[in-house]
């Protein structure tokens, strides 16, 4: 099975366990998220990279009505593979926040979108790098803010954690997301395309090493500090003296969301 196979396989198994598990909620669309969209996957004996998704989903006429809290959880398959589910009012929000872990299911290597909602979910992918660039101020210090979050993480002693810890005395794959940031913000911050800036990597061969934990704890924590403080050295030279809001993008999320909760409600309805 090449890459790509695999790689559908593992979105079409995460959707089967979404509808079995989830059967009342509407789906708008599931996405691969993670290593496979900015290609530092592996597939080997000794790593396999995980298949990670996404999916957004659409409220109910009663969710809406009765103001209930909108849905955002987790679910763990049992082969500890993640599902992220999230309320589309949620997820858009999220969007506007400018976290890149959410901004690029929008550049997903693969997706499946619910039929009903595939002429939005176009409308969004023709204006994603507008919504990738709704606030680049924001977007700067979600990266920065990102790297800090890995290097506190690179060698606490998390449940999930702990073996990768106790064996090499930090996580590699924290690693690797310090260094992934440092490449990202340099090609953003430089006016590159979001979609480019996620598959620029001239330290591709530094994260690969990091993923494999091949570095000692010492350069492992020298690393970690070069480069995040290096990324937040852009930031603070990148950033614009105000936040600048893209209204077009702004306007397309309300609508696509509006016009989505009103085909569910009006389905319910009818």
């Amino acid at each position: 099975m090449n890459r790509e196979e695999y790689i559908r396989d593992g979105l079409q198994n995460h959707l089967e366990e979404f509808q079995k598990t989830y059967p009342n909620l509407e789906l708008f669309g599931i996405f691969i998220q993670g290593s496979q969209n900015y290609g530092l996957d592996i597939y080997t004996d000794n790593y396999k990279s995980d298949i990670d998704t996404k999916a957004i989903i659409i409220p109910s006429l009663e969710d809406v009505v009765m103001n209930k809290k909108p849905i955002s959880t987790t679910h763990i398959l049992s082969n500890n593979e993640h599902l992220d589910i999230k309320d589309i009012r949620l997820y858009f929000d999220n969007f506007k926040k400018q976290n890149i872990n959410f901004v690029e299911i929008l550049f997903a290597c693969d997706y499946i979108i619910n039929p009903k909602y595939v002429d939005l979910f176009n409308v969004l992918k023709e204006n994603r790098e507008s919504i990738a660039h709704y606030n680049t101020n924001q977007a700067l210090r979600c990266m920065s803010g990102m790297s800090m979050e890995k290097k506190k993480a690179l060698t606490h002693p998390y449940p999930t954690l702990l073996d990768k810890i106790e064996k090499y005395g930090y996580d590699g794959k924290q690693l690797h997301h310090i260094i992934r940031m440092f490449d990202f913000i340099t090609a953003y911050s430089n006016g590159d395309t979001f979609e480019s800036a996620l598959k620029y990597q001239p330290h591709k061969k530094e994260m690969m090493k990091a993923k494999m934990s091949e570095y000692t704890l010492k350069e492992a924590l020298e690393l970690a500090e070069f480069f995040d403080s290096n990324t937040k050295n852009i930031k603070e030279k990148s950033l614009k003296e105000k936040d600048e809001i893209n209204k077009d993008a702004l306007d397309i999320l309300n609508k696509i969301q509006y016009e989505a909760i009103k085909r569910k409600i009006r389905e319910e309805v009818i």
